[in-house]
This record gives structure tokens, C-alpha cells and sequence, in this order.
């Protein structure tokens, strides 16, 4: 049962009930009105998700209408109907905030159609409100923690392709922050204020995806009962996110290669093509050179997907971000749950930052997620860590290779030379009670270089002054 409002508004009685009846049968609660001024005033004690009106009325006519919903109740769509004379006047109704028109005498499987379309719009913009709430800081990406010099690399790829309408490939394991960055790409261009419709193309069926991506005629196939419009229609002048487009199958694929060469479709069992105007982000963590090399993802396809590609490194290949997302995650945790958590022990850090973090950031933001929730006290301490990161953390990485040994799984030789650097930077303060002067002598480098390198490395003092939201300060 559909719990959507209409208010239909029309002078002549049998237009109201012709309407009003077949949205009725459609299961749509149903009010209407028989001029602009009853409309008006309908609609300023009660909500409703869709007003139709005609446009040429008596007492007050539909842009009276239209202009009173942009005022107070901007969430509300407008639909004008008019006569094949006076089109002009319903083109300006939509210049002004009308998501469409009807023609006399209407349609009526045409009215079904249009709110239908109306109705999706409503629920993508509200969805996109609330996106934009969630990322209302995005523009100085301070949602991305990174200050490893691969993450510092990604963020001046989003900067400049924000900018411009290219279409772009992100690749990375699952839980690198793919998704972030498709938002902060989204949110920084020139369609921010347009629809962000993502598309996970692992989560819908083979069978389903066309539809779903192009939308369908009634009848087009078994259980096709209506029209529906696809997703590439509903993001017009906005941005289609693909998640894990390398699991798309090959007959799609070709669809989809069509789509990005002409920018034109048709929906399934449909004939008339539509033109729309939209951006690709497409992203996966298939190895799609591999995927293209065996035969299982298109090689033209992929070179379309690929104009600009931006590779998000795994968690294990950039440790130096591991602190700053620890702390990262302190802080949201802390204020989301309203627990206070003022301090993590360095030994704590130490283990995190050794251990392979094979579920990446995700897997790491659900590990502090835990220990919050579970701490004993206010301070994080070993103790906290789960039993399973304990295990298979043991020394941090880079030690083997202090003593001239390779692991037999290989690693990261970037990775280990930064974690070797920390190891040895750690012992030396240690060693010098964290005097700075002494701690430089005894590695052979000035006390600034020193400094800077503790900074880079978020060292912190045993006895580190703790920051008005009970995080760590590192020293300076």
C-alpha cells in the first residue's frame, strides 16, 4: 500500500475525478481542489508529497500554486497541467521549479508514468539532502584522513577532476575509502546540487541490472507491470556511481559501452531514445588489465571507464596514516556513542600499526569501533586490542629486515624502510628519555630533521599533553 499524498487541482470537475480515480486505483491518498486559492490553502495546513495543477484557473491560477510550494513546502513536487495552446506557459511553470507537464486532454497512463518519475525524484533528492549533510565538510575533504604521501597524491587527483566532466575509474582493495572519494569528487564539482545515484553492479542480478540501469517499459518482461524509469534517466545533470563495475556481465557491458559512446539509451522493450546528460564514476577492486588480459571485461569498455584512474593504496602500504586514523575514529566514536575515551597508550599504536589490516580502513574503524564500546577504562590500553589483531600482529613490520631477513609473503619494501625509520627513531628517544638533542645525536641527524620526522611519524611523549576532545597531542 503506497502512503504518498496527491492534491490534484483542476477548475473542470471531470478532469479532477478522471485523475483523482485512476491514482486512486494506483493506491495513492487523494485530495483535491477546484482553483489555486483552495490549493493554496490546502496545502498550507497539510502536507502533501505531489501537487497537480492546471494552469489557467480562476481566483488564483498554477504558478500562484507553484510559487507558494517553492515557498513553503519546497520538498513538494509540482506537475502543471495545460492545453496544447498554451505550452509556452507550462515550459515557463518548469523554468520556474515544475519538475514536468501534462498536455489536455491528459493521458491517463501518461499521468501514472510522469508521477511516478516525480515521486522517485522526490526520494533521490531527499536521499541527496541527507548525503549532503553527512559530507557537508567534504570540500576541504576532512572526512579522507591521510597524510601518507599516496593519499596526499589522491587528493590532488580528486582537486583537479572534480573540476572538470571526465569520466573516472577508482580502483583499490574493498575498505580502502573508494567510496569517499566518488563523494568528494561528487560534492566538489559543478553538480554537487544534482543527483548522486549510485549503482552497486555485484548487488543486482545480471538479469535485473539493465533495467535497473535503463529502466523498462510495462510488459517489457514477465512481472514488468508499470514503467519504470532507470537510473541513468533519474541522474540527468548529476553523477552515476558504478561500484564494483567489474563484476558486470558481458552482455551489459556492451549496453553500457553504447551508453558512454552516444550518451543516448532506450529503455528495455522501449523504442524512443533518451538523451541524457550524466557523469560516469565507475569503481572496483578487480584487477581490471588482468580481467581485460583473460577475457572477462572488455578492453574497449575498460580504456572508456579508464580516462582518468585513481588507485586508492591499501592500508598496509601507507602505516604512517594509521595514528591519525586511529585518532580519527577516537574522536567520532567517542561523540557519536557519548562515551570518553582520553587517551590511547603508545604500545597500543605500536601493535595497530603492525598488524596487515587485510579489511583496510573499514576493517580498522570497526577495531576501534569495538575497543571503545569495551574499554574498561578511560585510557586504551593492550588489553583492549582484540585477541585476533594481538596474534597476528607481533613485531612491528620491518623488524625482520633490520637483521637481513625477507618474510617468506614478502611485504611492502616502502612500507617496511618507514616502519624501520619509526622503530629506530622510538629507540632512540627512549633511550635518551625523549630529549630531542641527544635522541638527534644518536642518530647521526639534526635535532629539526629529527623533529620533523617525528611529526611525520605522529611520535608522541610518555607523558603527551591530552587535547580538549581527549585525544592524543603529538609532540612538537
Amino acid at each position: 500500500m503506497r502512503n504518498e499524498s496527491i492534491l490534484v487541482v483542476d477548475d473542470a470537475p471531470e478532469i479532477r475525478l478522471s485523475i483523482s480515480e485512476i491514482l486512486k486505483r494506483e493506491g495513492f491518498n487523494i485530495d483535491v481542489a477546484c482553483n489555486g486559492q483552495e490549493a493554496i490553502d490546502k496545502c498550507g495546513m497539510n502536507f502533501f508529497d505531489l501537487v497537480i495543477t492546471d494552469l489557467y484557473m480562476p481566483i488564483k491560477n498554477g504558478m500562484d500554486v507553484l510559487y507558494f510550494l517553492k515557498e513553503y513546502s519546497p520538498e513538494t513536487i509540482c506537475i502543471i497541467m495545460t492545453g496544447f495552446g498554451t505550452i509556452q506557459g507550462a515550459v515557463e511553470a518548469m523554468r520556474q521549479g515544475a519538475f514536468d507537464y501534462l498536455t489536455k486532454p491528459v493521458k491517463l497512463g501518461e499521468v501514472i508514468l510522469i508521477v511516478e518519475k516525480a515521486l522517485e525524484f522526490r526520494e533521490l533528492k531527499r536521499e541527496n539532502r541527507l548525503f549532503k549533510q553527512e559530507l557537508r565538510d567534504i570540500h576541504g575533504f576532512e572526512s579522507i584522513v591521510g597524510v601518507s604521501k599516496a593519499m596526499q597524491e589522491v587528493f590532488d587527483l580528486v582537486g583537479k577532476v572534480a573540476k572538470v566532466d571526465s569520466t573516472v575509474l577508482i580502483t583499490g582493495e574493498s575498505g580502502t575509502g573508494k567510496e569517499l572519494i566518488v563523494h568528494a569528487i561528487h560534492y566538489n564539482s559543478e553538480r554537487k546540487d544534482k543527483p548522486f545515484v549510485p549503482v552497486n553492479c555485484a548487488a543486482i542480478p545480471a538479469e535485473l541490472l539493465e533495467s535497473e540501469l535503463f529502466g523498462h517499459e510495462k510488459g517489457a518482461f514477465t512481472h514488468a507491470l508499470s514503467t519504470r524509469i532507470g537510473r541513468f534517466e533519474l541522474a540527468n545533470k548529476g553523477t552515476v556511481f558504478l561500484d564494483e563495475i567489474g563484476d558486470m556481465s558481458p552482455v551489459l557491458q556492451v549496453k553500457l559501452l553504447r551508453f558512454l559512446q552516444e550518451r543516448q539509451f532506450e529503455r528495455v522493450g522501449g523504442t524512443k531514445t533518451i538523451h541524457v546528460d550524466v557523469r560516469i564514476i565507475a569503481a572496483t577492486n578487480v584487477d581490471l588489465e588482468r580481467a581485460v588480459n583473460n577475457g572477462s571485461f572488455r578492453d574497449d569498455l575498460y580504456y572508456r571507464l579508464n580516462v582518468v584512474p585513481i588507485h586508492i593504496p591499501p592500508l598496509k602500504e601507507r602505516p604512517e596514516d594509521i595514528p591519525l586514523l586511529i585518532q580519527h575514529f577516537l574522536l567520532k566514536f567517542c561523540s557519536g556513542k557519548k562515551i570518553r575515551v582520553e587517551g590511547i597508550e603508545k604500545d597500543v599504536i605500536r601493535y595497530l600499526e603492525s598488524y596487515g589490516w587485510p579489511g583496510n580502513v573499514r576493517e580498522l574503524e570497526n577495531t576501534i569501533e569495538r575497543m571503545v564500546i569495551l574499554a574498561d577504562g578511560p585510557v586504551l590500553t593492550v588489553k583492549d586490542i582484540p585477541d585476533r589483531i594481538l596474534k597476528t600482529s607481533g613485531k612491528p613490520i620491518g623488524a625482520d629486515l633490520s637483521m637481513g631477513v625477507l618474510p617468506t609473503d614478502g611485504l611492502s619494501l616502502s612500507s617496511a624502510v618507514i616502519n624501520l625509520e619509526k622503530t629506530l627513531i622510538l629507540q632512540a628517544l627512549e633511550q635518551t628519555g625523549w630529549v630531542k638533542n641527544r635522541a638527534a645525536k644518536l642518530l647521526r641527524m639534526n635535532r629539526t630533521t629529527l623533529i620533523e620526522k617525528m611529526k611525520r611519524q605522529n611520535l608522541m611523549a610518555p607523558n603527551h599533553e591530552v587535547g580538549k576532545q581527549g585525544m592524543s597531542k603529538p609532540v612538537q
